[in-house]
């Protein structure tokens, strides 16, 4: 069995006593015998461990994971080089906890791969994500990892164990990652689940990108008009597909119409902060105003802003455009 790392009494006597076993390996060097060299460097190097995971105290931190979750939580959205946990937590397999601590605790930990893969395929992002980390996102390490929210996710377990179901079908790689958020309508979910239910290939970022882009899901970010959704994190407002000439329209120009209009409905002003259980009204959509089969536009200037009652409203010819308002037919 592994050797468990110790909590250290006093630091200062343990790193006098580390000194003193680095001498006897010092005394070792010009041995001919490669198995004694090695052997003599073993006791500093549990004493160093010993000294590496007693930094966060016994009674703040007790086991290897608590201290990981410690030692994130200290840092958030920060960058943390994995041998910084190697060192706090004490032990070998300190990235399975990590990934226990995504999994059965639901901390929203991201691997360097996973905020590279991002800010490739989704370059409106690098900016915030440069804010966030301090450094360029293109350029940050697979063995650094960041907490990009503070709050535990209650719901992560249940939405893990329904990836693993979807994880394991024969099916490619949009499919799986269109049914996991067709399961998870209205939910918060991050980069780190959707690229481990992609079999953690690069694509992806990529393909959930086109699900908003090219297929027309409203698979939204931060940088659609979503502040509420953290940087790197997906949502799927409705399960329900845009309409072909919907779909033609840039994510640019979707931003530039939404904050043209302020993030509200132009016929009843409603937002995001009046989501309520009992209102129908859920999510705000881009209408042409002359219709793109007859010719309208996909520029800023032949859409606006509606909530879904009323754009279904319009459709329907319960509503019009009129001298600058909506009103009833």
């Amino acid at each position: 069995m592994a050797r468990r790392s110790k909590p250290v009494a006093s630091p200062t006597t343990e790193v006098a006593e580390i000194k003193d076993l680095l001498d006897n390996f010092l005394a070792k060097l010009n041995d001919d015998d490669l198995r004694e060299k090695v052997r003599s460097l073993i006791p500093a190097f549990h004493r160093l461990r010993d000294l590496g995971s007693s930094l966060i105290p016994r009674s703040v931190a007790a086991s290897a994971l608590d201290r990981i979750e410690h030692y994130l939580r200290a840092y958030p959205k920060t960058l943390i080089d994995g041998d910084e946990l190697l060192v706090v937590s004490g032990i070998g397999e300190w990235a399975r906890r990590v990934r226990e601590l995504r999994v059965q605790y639901g901390w929203w930990i991201y691997s360097g791969v996973t905020i590279s893969e991002i800010a490739e395929a989704e370059p409106e992002m690098i900016d915030d994500l440069r804010v966030m980390l301090g450094s360029d996102p293109l350029k940050v390490r697979p063995d650094q990892y960041v907490l990009v929210r503070e709050e535990q996710d209650r719901d992560a377990a249940h939405r893990w164990n329904v990836l693993n179901g979807i994880r394991r079908e024969k099916t490619g790689v949009k499919a799986k990652l269109l049914k996991y958020l067709r399961k998870n309508v209205g939910q918060i979910v991050t980069g780190e689940e959707l690229r481990y239910l992609a079999g953690e290939r690069k694509e992806w970022a990529r393909r959930t990108r086109e699900l908003r882009t090219e297929d027309g899901w409203p698979v939204y970010t931060k940088m659609q008009g979503r502040p509420e959704i953290p940087v790197g994190a997906y949502l799927l407002d409705e399960d329900k597909q845009a309409e072909p000439h919907d779909r033609k329209i840039e994510d640019d120009v979707r931003v530039e119409v939404l904050k043209r209009d302020h993030f509200r409905c132009t016929c009843c002003d409603w937002d995001r902060t009046q989501l309520a259980q009992d209102d129908p009204r859920k999510y705000l959509e881009i209408h042409h105003l002359e219709e793109h089969a007859r010719g309208g536009s996909n520029e800023a200037v032949n859409l606006i802003t509606l909530c879904n009652v009323h754009h279904d409203a319009v459709h329907r010819g319960d509503l019009k455009r009129a001298d600058g308002k909506w009103v009833k037919v």
